[in-house]
């Protein structure tokens, strides 16, 4: 009797809904408008929803309204800085500050150099983050806890205690330390009786090495942060597909290389865009790094062009106008990768255990 009852259930509920379901139909419009709208229950769903509406606009307007006034000063003309009625909507838009900019700061050029920089440091960062994280998550050691506890480190030391010796360091690059460097020793530096090359140092300033032997010894900018993400992700890979690959004859190297790899694409992905993001943007390393000549990078474009009349009335709010654009079009290209990566970078995320 009660398995009937328990079976019969279903039916029972599914045909009183069904029945509720045609009267409610054939009642007037009216009746439905007033059931459906205008009582307790309604009145508060569309309070709430009011209430977030209003509450979501206010944070859009807060977040958009200073990319938006950046934007549309930069298609002002030098007349709409000094109009009074000119608010947010250019009254004489022009593109003479953008034009102006590109020839005479060369962006291609910087935008050609920046990006073999970058795309240079980001591969680099993210092999060796990736080595890196794949061995605190997966191999025990003595003295593993001290190590990672220096790579969160590197996340806590304030950049700039680091300026002065990152500049002497590779103003007088050797291999090794002090007086026992591989090129001091080469040169002398002990005993002029040893001395087989007439260098005892290199300066590695203004070029491309100072980045790319930082991004080699995991210490790029940001790497902490990286192999903190990539530990995160290889924790929560299954051990056996590990004992799988050993099984099958594979080492530590080949396991990484042919079973882990592959299926940290999405993470390494993200690990690569916010290495490429920031190092784009980066003005730490590269005005430390960079001091006199060199090639020349994307930061260096910010100027005021010859070819803009500055000289009147609004030329504090117009040259602010300018140094915006100049940062606009730093950002442009940034927003492009951003739009066809986007969907790699959220999945990253979520995967490396850093939100929720």
């Amino acid at each position: 009797m009660n398995a009937q009852t328990t079976e019969n259930s279903p039916k029972i509920k599914r045909e009183t809904k069904n029945k509720i379901r045609v009267e409610f139909e054939r009642t007037s419009a009216w009746t439905r408008f007033r059931l459906k709208f205008l009582t307790g229950n309604a009145f508060w769903k569309a309070l709430w929803w009011l209430f977030r509406l209003i509450l979501l606009l206010g944070i859009s307007y807060v977040i958009l309204q200073p990319f938006y006034t950046k934007i549309a000063s930069s298609f002002m003309s030098r007349e709409d800085f000094v109009d009074v009625t000119v608010k947010l909507i250019p009254k004489h838009p022009t593109l003479d500050t953008y034009k102006a900019i590109i020839a005479e700061s060369g962006y291609f050029t910087a935008l050609l150099n920046t990006a073999v920089l970058s795309v240079s440091c980001a591969l680099i960062q993210t092999i060796v983050c990736s080595l890196i994280g794949y061995g605190f998550a997966k191999y025990k050691f003595k003295g593993s806890k001290l190590l990672f506890f220096l790579v969160i480190l590197t996340m806590i030391v304030p950049h700039k205690t680091l300026h002065l010796s990152l500049f002497m360091k590779f103003s007088y690059f050797d291999i090794g330390f002090g007086d026992w460097g591989l090129l001091n020793l080469l040169g002398g530096g002990i005993s002029e009786s040893f001395r087989l090359i007439n260098i005892t140092s290199l300066s590695l300033n203004n070029s491309y090495w100072p980045l790319i032997l930082l991004s080699l010894g995991g210490l790029g900018f940001k790497n902490g942060l990286f192999i903190f993400m990539m530990r995160q992700f290889f924790r929560g890979v299954p051990d056996e597909l590990e004992e799988s690959a050993y099984i099958d004859g594979y080492g530590p190297m080949k396991t990484f290389f042919k079973i882990i790899i592959p299926i940290s694409i999405p993470m390494m992905i993200t690990v690569f865009l916010f290495a490429f993001s920031w190092q784009w943007t980066d003005s730490f390393y590269t005005t430390t790094f960079f001091t006199t000549t060199g090639p020349k990078l994307l930061p260096n474009i910010i100027m005021i062009p010859r070819s803009l009349d500055t000289d009147y009335a609004g030329k504090t709010l117009f040259e602010t106008a300018i140094r915006n654009t100049c940062g606009l079009l730093i950002l442009f290209p940034l927003i492009i990768v951003y739009l066809f990566c986007q969907r790699f970078l959220v999945q990253g995320i979520e995967r490396s255990g850093i939100v929720g």
